[in-house]
């Protein structure tokens, strides 16, 4: 009964010992004095300031990209026992003894390692040979742009590591899909092609090309397995709809969690609060929510309320008044009705408030019980501390003259009637009957005499409107638009009809406690749309470049120099592989369009199973060069010399491909074998040689002397190579 107690439990196991080597020097590249520099080197300035947002669970706004990526930094400083406390002000600022150096460079140093075995395994599972692989992994080695940006705290190597795992994923997937479909193995491979894909897209947008890319080889293959007639429609169906699942559903469900944890975390008010809507500024602990709590939740007659507008551009602000008229005549001769300005503010002001009041009634309190203001009502806004109307007619506004001026009301007893009455309009309402709700309700005051719409034109007015915001009466307005739209975010029930008692009640706080939590999908809809739409930074820097000086590697980037020494760190390439990628990618598309005009001719050059490993490997390898590459020419935004490097890693992964396929291909006879391996060899030592050259630029661990730098420049360098080695 127990004999086969009487036998050994033996587990065998195959170690690819090209693997375990490629692993562990990459990670000796990349975690040699990971430490060094002790300060604070180019973005890491940028990322610091984030990594102590969240460690103080901090909420703060950033439009560069999705919160995974920090989120992953910030998890090397949680590991590392970080609380937080640096001021990231300065490039070059010596960390202090309570910053975990090591532990935040820790998790973008890793990636970078991991990727160079990655790079064999890709290359090895498109079909190619065991020597392209190692090619390809040790190209990624000793890139020192690649071993540069990997040992920063910063995120393109993660982006790296994620694009290349979700085309090693993909390609494992595809090989098993041959032997055993729907097996624990080849479910295990889709869906990390859909994860690693979701992560890629959540380090950063332009993720998302690559995404995109294995989007678009997946469906081809899907169209493929359409066609497979040895395979029932039931099959077909069960493999479409696991491609679907995995790829499509399951990406964007990791892509909401990374949001989810993100907006967890993130649960105190913080410097960017004003970016964000009044509901969702209420939804984090301190800074607005803890002003408006106790607020009423409904809108009524007699309501003490500060409107802020919605669209928010070009800063943030909240409908306003003071005791200042616009001049008789502006400086372009135009005359203007000399009224009690209204304007747009952007800081908390005792002028922000305003009366919602009943224009058939004298009084300015809240009855008791409240009549609320619904969807449609005809209301007056009472300024409340001059207790002037809101008013608009026909006089053009004062830097709009196609729109209409808005003031608060000053009988001058001349033949201009007041025209305040606005008409409510909730754009979010659920019904016609809907009340108006603090916060939560987006509402647009209609004029009721001329039809035009209280928006904010964003202009600033002025020294005599005090570089305050335009608001006009848009006439002709059309459809929705943020600018047009406000909400309420602080408000309280009136209860002083004497206008010194309500001046001091504007100043004191209310009591009834109404929660107004936003759901996570309100709050992750509106914060994804701040993220794409937030403006950056868009001025020239002393490194920016364009996608042309990329290839050519015609920039660098200085990104840390020693206070005291000449030592220093560079973002530098090494151009030898630059330009040997750039070549090789050329050399496939012409092969390839050659081979495509001739097999159209019915003359194969090479058989099936080659031209589709050809074609699978140009598809992944030269179009996730290009699709990480080109639409880099369409953006306008301040670009560097960095984000090329998951462009170029791609055009490492191709160059291999395309040695072997000329070796085995193009050459003939085995002399000219023979020279063409004499002329690889000698090319890696010269990109070896470079890379060496290179190095204290890589590392920063040397001081170097002006002739030396100098001599360090590629086209220098290149010369260098040539006297040497040809």
């Amino acid at each position: 009964m127990l004999g086969f107690l009487q036998q050994p439990v033996m587990v065998t196991t195959e170690v690819n010992l090209n693997m375990v080597a490629l692993t562990a020097v990459g990670l000796l590249s990349r975690l040699w004095q990971l430490a060094y520099p002790r300060a604070v080197v180019f973005d890491e300035v940028y990322y610091g300031q984030h990594i102590s947002f969240y460690m103080k669970r901090t909420f703060f706004l950033d439009g560069s990209g999705p919160p995974f990526g920090h989120m992953l930094l910030a998890l090397g400083g949680y590991l590392g026992g970080f609380d937080g406390n640096f001021l990231w002000n300065r490039i070059g600022a010596e960390y202090s003894s309570n910053v975990p150096v090591w532990s935040l460079r820790l998790l973008p140093a890793l990636s970078g390692a991991l990727s160079v075995p990655m790079a064999y395994e890709i290359v090895w599972e498109l079909g190619f040979s065991h020597c392209a692989a190692t090619g390809a992994a040790l190209l990624l080695l000793i890139e020192n742009a690649l071993i540069t940006q990997s040992r920063l705290m910063l995120l393109e190597s993660v982006l790296i590591f994620f694009n290349l795992l979700a085309v090693l994923s993909y390609l494992k997937f595809c090989n098993s899909q041959k032997h055993r479909p729907f097996s624990p193995r080849w479910w295990f491979w889709l869906v990390l092609t859909g994860v690693a894909c979701s992560c890629a897209v959540g380090i950063k947008y332009v993720g998302v090309f690559t995404y995109l890319l294995v989007l678009g080889v997946a469906a081809v293959h899907a169209w493929h397995v359409i066609g497979d007639q040895t395979l029932s429609n039931v099959r077909v169906l069960c493999h479409l709809l696991a491609r679907a699942a995995a790829l499509v559903v399951l990406p964007v469900l990791v892509y909401l969690l990374f949001f989810y944890i993100h907006l967890l975390l993130l649960c105190r008010s913080g410097p960017h609060d004003q970016i964000m809507s009044s509901a969702f500024q209420a939804s984090l602990e301190g800074g607005l929510a803890r002003v408006t709590q106790g607020q009423p939740l409904e809108v009524a007659f007699g309501s003490q309320v500060t409107l802020k507008n919605v669209f928010g551009q070009p800063v943030p602000c909240w409908l306003h008044s003071h005791q200042s008229t616009y001049p008789m005549i502006y400086e372009n001769g135009r005359g203007s009705s000399h009224q009690q300005q209204v304007t747009c503010y952007p800081f908390k002001d005792v002028n922000n408030w305003w009366i919602v009041k009943d224009p058939g009634r004298h009084q300015l309190v809240v009855n008791n019980p409240p009549r609320p203001v619904r969807h449609g009502d005809v209301v007056q806004l009472v300024h409340g501390m001059t207790t002037r109307l809101l008013n608009t007619h026909d006089v053009a506004a004062p830097l709009s003259p196609h729109a209409q001026e808005v003031s608060c009301y000053i009988d001058y007893n001349i033949s201009m009637p007041p025209q305040n009455l606005w008409r409510l309009d909730i754009v979010n309402r659920e019904s016609d009957t809907d009340v108006w709700k603090t916060i939560l309700s987006e509402v647009r005051f209609v004029h009721v005499n001329t039809s035009a719409i209280l928006k904010l034109s964003g202009v600033p007015l002025p020294d005599w409107g005090f570089r305050q915001l335009e608001v006009v009466g848009e006439k002709l307005f059309r459809g929705y638009h943020g600018s047009t739209v406000w909400n309420v975010e602080e408000h309280r029930y009136g209860r002083s009809q004497e206008q010194k008692e309500r001046e001091l009640e504007l100043h004191s706080p209310t009591q009834v406690d109404i929660s107004r939590n936003l759901s996570f999908m309100a709050r992750f809809s509106e914060l994804q749309w701040r993220m794409l739409t937030v403006r950056s930074d868009d001025s020239e820097h002393k490194y920016s470049s364009t996608p042309l000086d990329w290839v050519m590697l015609d920039t660098n980037i200085a990104y840390w120099l020693h206070p005291r020494t000449s030592a220093q760190i560079h973002l530098l390439g090494n151009v030898v592989i630059w330009a040997s990628a750039s070549l090789a990618t050329l050399v496939y598309a012409l092969l390839f369009i050659w081979y495509l005009l001739r097999r159209r001719r019915r003359v194969c050059d090479l058989p099936e199973d080659r031209w589709l490993r050809w074609v699978l490997a140009g598809a992944l390898c030269a179009g996730g060069w290009a699709v990480n590459y080109l639409p880099f020419f369409l953006m306008e935004k301040t670009l560097f010399l960095y984000h090329y490097l998951p462009a170029l890693t791609f055009q490492i992964l191709l160059l291999p491909v395309v040695l072997e396929h000329i070796s085995d291909h193009l050459c003939r006879s085995q002399l000219q074998r023979s020279l063409f391996t004499a002329l690889v060899v000698a090319w890696f030592t010269s990109a070896c040689h470079v890379s060496n050259m290179l190095r204290p630029l890589t590392y920063g661990d040397r001081s170097l002397s002006p002739s030396e730098l100098k001599a360090l420049r590629w086209k220098d360098s290149w010369d260098i190579l040539i006297r040497k080695y040809w």
